[in-house]
């Protein structure tokens, strides 16, 4: 048997997938986890094969829980579901150690057999999530752009992002502006706006 966690904060959908995967005569879910915080203590305490983890998670997001049981559990293969195509989350799931990336409204039928792929060692991806990271290409904001947009996320001001990062005024107003830039946005607001689409912060 194939021994599956399922990470998902929404209790209907993730009582729903594991009632599908139940259905598999070869995959067992033996555990649950509503944050990602608790998919990594359980994938410690159960060790499964496989731990499908929502991106979109309270307390710690799927990518953050995928780099922690990949530290502490490098046996457990890790899947990414999410609701949200967006390349730059590929992007991230991959380097965070997952398997797979799929969307939430693929088939059932199409989860279980990625299952078996992924035990099996191969990646598997959605196709069409796949091609759209190809021509998003790389992420283009480096680490303290992020940082800043992260911060700016709340309407937080100048001042604000500032103490909170530890960096001068001036400095938050040069990441945010070259942000702005790569980002082709008219100002800030629209900058996070445009990051969160595509999956960069």
């Amino acid at each position: 048997m194939i021994r599956v966690i399922l990470a998902e904060d929404q209790a209907m959908v993730r009582g729903a997938l594991a009632s599908l995967l139940d259905l598999e005569p070869d995959i067992e879910v033996v555990g649950e986890a509503a944050t990602g915080e608790e998919a990594v203590a359980v994938v410690e305490r159960l060790e499964p094969d496989v731990a499908l983890l929502d991106i979109e998670m309270p307390v710690l997001n799927g990518i953050a829980a995928a780099v922690r049981i990949r530290a502490r559990t490098p046996e457990c293969r890790v899947v990414i579901l999410t609701t949200f195509g967006r390349p730059g989350y590929l992007r991230q799931a991959m380097e965070a150690g997952a398997y797979g990336f799929l969307v939430k409204d693929s088939p059932a039928r199409e989860l279980a057999v990625a299952i078996r792929r992924v035990l099996g060692g191969e990646r598997v991806i959605d196709p069409g999530l796949a091609a759209a990271a190809l021509r998003a290409g790389p992420n283009p904001l480096s680490r303290r752009e992020r940082d800043v947009l992260i911060a700016a996320v709340d309407g937080s001001t100048i001042v604000d992002i500032a103490r909170a990062l530890h960096l001068s005024e001036g400095t938050v107003r040069n990441y945010l502006s070259s942000a702005i830039q790569k980002t082709g946005a008219r100002n800030r607001i629209e900058a996070v706006q445009r990051a969160q689409l595509q999956g960069w912060l």
